[in-house]
């Protein structure tokens, strides 16, 4: 009867330092966003990676845009499209304010998911979304620069395999600034909420 008891005490107590984490975070002018702030405690946009058109780009090509940057893969069996299909609704919420932003996934599985795999895979979701890949050294590094995470599961015999990773999605500013961060918690209308702050047009009724 106390093991039960302790566990609940003990989760207890781990929501409401949750609680008091995020309000640390969000204090100040940040008490607008619906998401987690992250100003000032992540790095700017920047990697040097390539589109899935297999033309170099980097952060500063997409400075303008407000940008979320999500890790994932095309051979995901279920977060991964599940993600992008919730954003395309996202885009579609926002009307013509999508144009001012920009979907950009980054392949946690670069040797699968060539130039042409993630245009097709990312265009069958938005138009706004843009894939991007590089060498395993350039991904590892970017993910380890957002505290992101992933890892190759062993080969199931036929040559697949899945990959486990974080799935935040990372919204920046136009400035490239990180701004907030949202987890599979939030629901759609926090999105659209803090996306209508970022791109200029006050949150909607």
């Amino acid at each position: 009867m106390k093991l039960p008891r302790i566990r609940r005490i003990a989760l207890l107590l781990m929501l409401v330092l949750g609680t008091l984490l995020v309000a640390a975070c969000d204090r100040g002018s940040s008490a607008q966003w619906r998401l987690t702030d992250v100003s000032g405690h992540m790095p700017d946009l920047d990697f040097r990676l390539v589109n899935d058109q297999g033309k170099p780009v980097s952060g500063a090509d997409y400075r303008g845009k407000v940008v979320l940057l999500y890790f994932g893969y095309t051979h995901c069996p279920d977060v991964c499209p599940l993600t992008l299909a919730q954003l395309h609704v996202v885009m579609q919420r926002l009307g013509p304010l999508a144009d001012g932003a920009r979907i950009l996934f980054v392949s946690v599985d670069p040797s699968r998911d060539t130039p042409d795999v993630m245009h097709a895979y990312v265009n069958a979701f938005d138009p706004r979304a843009v894939g991007l890949s590089g060498a395993p050294r350039e991904i590892e590094a970017l993910s380890k620069r957002y505290r992101s995470a992933f890892t190759r599961e062993p080969d199931k015999g036929d040559g697949q395999y899945e990959v486990s990773h974080s799935s935040a999605i990372y919204v920046f500013d136009r400035n490239g600034k990180a701004r907030l961060l949202s987890t599979p918690e939030r629901t759609q209308d926090d999105l659209v909420h803090d996306l209508h702050l970022l791109l200029g047009t006050g949150a909607p009724a």
